[in-house]
């Protein structure tokens, strides 16, 4: 739960409702998972294509060169890799669940490109301005090396006859490479319709092992739609990295979720019901209909707001230790963006550092922010002071 410090709450970037730890009632679904095998250059063509979708722009790609080499040493040598899982989202358009990060490493192992730690947060977001990585970007060596596979001897004084390949010098192991098939499970869900919920709880319980995925990154890539796109974009922007105080997107993509709970209190927040990752994740769906107009129109509300917050002293949406306050944050842009939205309309007025301060030390707010942070209650009476005190 969030403490209180003096007057302020301490949260740590999003407070921990959010967190997958809640009890999800269980449906009956009719969903199908259907097995494939399609061979390694099929899926760097689906990839290719974008008919296959590797949401690099959502969560970066993690593995190191080692990792990836093994990978590829493994399939040269013929033995078993993990199935992949797929959902499908349309005809011709596959959401990946679970194997993100070995795809990838095929990808750019053909590609014979690796990229640079220091430049994926940059690399995820050209993924995302242009639904793939262009050409000069993978050649040029500020963002991507060379991929020569990295391996260790086998034993000491042994050189291991795979290092320091790549795809183009692989000989006449290439054909059996492009041809080795990796088992792909497609899952679809049939009913109930325009409800995802079921493909969120595969995501989750694929990903109870090992190193977890976070819900925002569920997320992102259960509902990936042009609002979402709009999100990632503004993630990036120095004004709000600077409220932020962090220059680099958040690997977790964490910055993301307190900008998608910012949106869903302006827009739903009189409606809301727990649970958080349910309201959150309905929210997410909704926006997949969002017209181009309306997402360029709440992307400019958001920027008129980074404007108006250009002479707010530094940190001052953080607790005492030093840590981002999302409620604190989010009741805050939903007060001084309300009624603007309705009219869609942009906030053209400085914000008022005195304000905000008062919304952070007053008694109600703090008392909706201790405990049960989820509470219908709780939400309601922090964005109503928010706003009471906002437009005084």
């Amino acid at each position: 739960m969030d403490k209180v410090i003096g007057i302020y709450m301490e949260n740590d970037w999003y407070d921990n409702e959010t967190t997958l730890s809640e009890e999800y009632s269980i449906k009956e679904y009719d969903v199908t998972a259907s097995p494939n095998d399609f061979n390694l250059k099929t899926l760097f063509d689906f990839v290719e294509s974008g008919a296959l979708v590797i949401p690099g722009f959502q969560r970066n790609y993690v593995w190191d060169i080692g990792r990836a080499s093994k990978l590829i040493e493994s399939i040269l040598l013929g033995l078993p890799i993990p199935q992949i899982f797929l959902y499908e989202e349309s005809r011709n358009r596959f959401l990946v669940i679970d194997g993100q990060q070995r795809l990838m490493s095929i990808f750019y192992f053909i590609k014979q490109r690796f990229p640079r730690k220091d430049k994926r947060v940059e690399i995820r977001r050209i993924f995302g301005d242009h639904g793939h990585i262009p050409s000069e970007i993978l050649e040029d060596d500020t963002y991507f090396r060379k991929f020569n596979l990295s391996l260790s001897e086998p034993m000491p004084g042994h050189k291991n006859r795979f290092h320091g390949l790549n795809y183009s010098t692989l000989g006449d192991l290439k054909l059996g490479f492009d041809m080795r098939t990796v088992r792909n499970v497609i899952v679809k869900q049939n009913l109930p319709e325009d409800d995802d919920s079921a493909v969120f709880e595969i995501f989750n319980r694929l990903n109870s092992g090992g190193v977890n995925l976070t819900p925002q990154e569920i997320r992102a890539s259960l509902y990936h739609s042009n609002f979402y796109d709009m999100l990632f974009k503004i993630n990036n922007d120095e004004r709000w990295r600077r409220l932020l105080d962090s220059a680099e997107a958040d690997l977790h993509t964490r910055d993301v979720e307190i900008l998608l709970r910012s949106f869903a209190m302006l827009i739903e927040g009189t409606n809301y019901k727990p649970s958080m990752v349910k309201f959150l994740n309905s929210f997410s769906n909704n926006c997949k209909k969002l017209k181009e107009d309306k997402i360029n129109y709440l992307r400019d509300l958001f920027y008129s707001f980074l404007d108006a917050s250009a002479d707010l002293p530094d940190k001052i949406f953080f607790s005492s230790r030093g840590r981002f306050a999302t409620l604190f944050f989010e009741a805050v842009f939903a007060a001084v963006s309300s009624k603007l939205f309705a009219e869609e309309k942009l906030i053209t007025n400085k914000l008022d550092p005195e304000k905000i301060k008062r919304v952070f030390s007053d008694k109600d707010f703090i008392e909706a922010s201790q405990t049960d942070t989820a509470n219908t209650n709780n939400v309601q009476i922090r964005l109503k002071r928010a706003k009471v005190i906002m437009e005084e």
